[in-house]
């Protein structure tokens, strides 16, 4: 009897290839299923999830945060469970595990903001995305605010800072946050739109008070709520950007900024090109990013200087033997004077620690991950407490006092993270410095300053001194 043709083809192949794939296949699948197996065993990180959907976000924004995370460290440890602004949450509040969620896995880890605060930057910002557009969108605003490019900028800063300090001197008492928002929001438009500004702008202003009203609310769409008023001035500020930027491509000038890099690149062939759309939500998130915090910070730094007298007098000192030499050779601030203050930019590093504006940062897991014995599952957001490293006493002794002397040696790898860490750092952090050295020199050595009111702090999402830090104002 004949072999039927099967048999001869089977007989013929070679059977040591296809054990091996047979062998590799089973492995394969074993692995798989015990890694499945192995996360559907863990727990999650111990935690309190707070009441139904409000979770724990009124503690968060309420209260002080350095008790509201050590009170939790104390109680669970460095990895924790919590619910904020509608969202299950897993805060981890050391150097390593905040390295893991931001550098060592953050493919793992997509960046991500609450529901209500994504929708009124817009989802195509550069913060909520990876891979090749967030390089390309990072490569652009970076070219706007690296030191070459702010060079040029520092004479329209110092504009900006005089203006303000002719008001205030004649204002005699003004609200310390107030006008330090004025004035990060004139940088920021600044260096976004260049020194010719549209007519828009002005609209531009009021809409953003109106919608950064609602970063921090419930997303509850109903008529009436902050998370309503604030999307409806969203849609406002789309308008005005619209606008700007039809009225620049009609004249054929890109202009000057953020927004003139975006439409001159946008004319290059070979470049990803953004819609309006994308550029609406890109120069939003860059005011977004340049505005709030930095004013904080400077509410937070006129603070400090006035509870620490010694320290406000060292920084006098340095300013005034530059302002000595500017005067001598009559010329304004420049660049490489910003480079000659040590002492004065340690003591805006140790605000930038002790304010700790951002106390975290948002991140999504974007799968079942494993980390240090716990699920966190897909979709969790993660969020690395950069103000509990800040004020551990491992990486800063008496972490409370106000000491700007501990940056004369720098800080360990991964405990200071003021603008964030890994490939969605801050891209603006050498603008936001720049504009606290150059306000520092021109009050310092001008004005002085003394606190009226009372001493405490509020939160709401960021702690600020009471009542916004009241301050009188003289000449000196």
């Amino acid at each position: 009897m004949l072999p039927s043709s099967t048999s001869v083809i089977v007989s013929q192949l070679p059977l040591g290839p296809i054990v091996l794939f047979v062998l590799v296949f089973i492995l394969v699948t074993r692995l798989l299923w015990s890694s499945r197996d192995r996360t559907n065993k863990l727990r999650l990180p111990p935690g309190s999830m707070g009441w139904p959907y409000i979770g724990e976000t009124l503690k968060l924004f309420t209260e002080n945060p350095n008790s509201f995370f050590s009170n939790r460290e104390k109680r669970y440890g460095k990895i924790f469970k919590t619910h904020i602004l509608g969202c299950p949450c897993v805060m981890v509040s050391s150097p390593k595990l905040a390295k893991t969620v931001l550098v060592n896995q953050s493919h793992l880890f997509k960046p991500t903001y609450p529901p209500s605060k994504e929708k009124m930057i817009g989802p195509e910002a550069i913060f909520f995305h990876q891979g090749q557009y967030h390089a390309h969108l990072k490569k652009l605003i970076q070219s706007s605010f690296l030191p070459s490019a702010l060079k040029g900028s520092v004479s329209q800063i110092e504009d900006v800072v005089l203006g303000f300090l002719q008001t205030w001197e004649h204002d005699n008492t003004i609200n310390t946050l107030h006008e330090m928002k004025k004035y990060a929001f004139e940088v920021a438009i600044l260096s976004i739109f260049g020194n010719k500004l549209e007519a828009e702008i002005e609209g531009i202003k009021g809409l953003y008070q109106c919608l950064e009203k609602g970063y921090n609310s419930m997303p509850l769409d109903l008529p009436g709520t902050p998370f309503n008023k604030a999307m409806k001035a969203r849609r406002g500020l789309n308008e005005k950007l619209r606008q700007i930027i039809q009225k620049r491509k009609q004249i054929g000038e890109n202009g000057e900024g953020l927004l003139g890099a975006i439409l001159s690149n946008n004319e290059e062939e070979g470049k990803m090109k953004l819609s309006e759309s994308q550029i609406a939500d890109n120069i939003i998130g860059v005011i977004f990013a340049a505005h709030d915090t930095t004013a904080s910070v400077l509410t937070w730094l006129l603070k400090y200087l006035h509870d620490n007298p010694h320290l406000l007098e060292a920084v006098k000192r340095e300013q005034e033997e530059i302002r000595r030499k500017r005067l001598k050779a009559n010329r304004r601030i420049a660049w490489d004077d910003t480079r000659q203050m040590p002492f004065t930019t340690r003591v805006i590093q140790e605000t930038l620690r002790a304010a700790s504006i951002l106390s975290f940062t948002y991140r999504e897991a974007v799968e079942d991950v494993e980390m240090e014995g716990y699920l966190i599952p897909k979709g969790w957001k993660v969020l690395p407490l950069f103000r509990s490293i800040h004020y551990s006493s491992e990486f800063f002794p008496q972490p409370h006092k106000f000491d700007p002397s501990r940056f004369e040696v720098a800080p360990r790898p991964n405990t200071y993270m003021p603008f964030g860490n890994g490939a969605h750092s801050c891209p603006g952090s050498e603008l936001a410095k720049l504009e606290m050295l150059i306000l520092l020199h021109h009050l310092t050595t001008t004005l002085r300053w003394e606190v009226i009111g009372g001493d405490g702090i509020q939160y709401g999402p960021f702690p600020i001194p009471q009542d916004g830090l009241p301050i009188k104002v003289y000449p000196v």
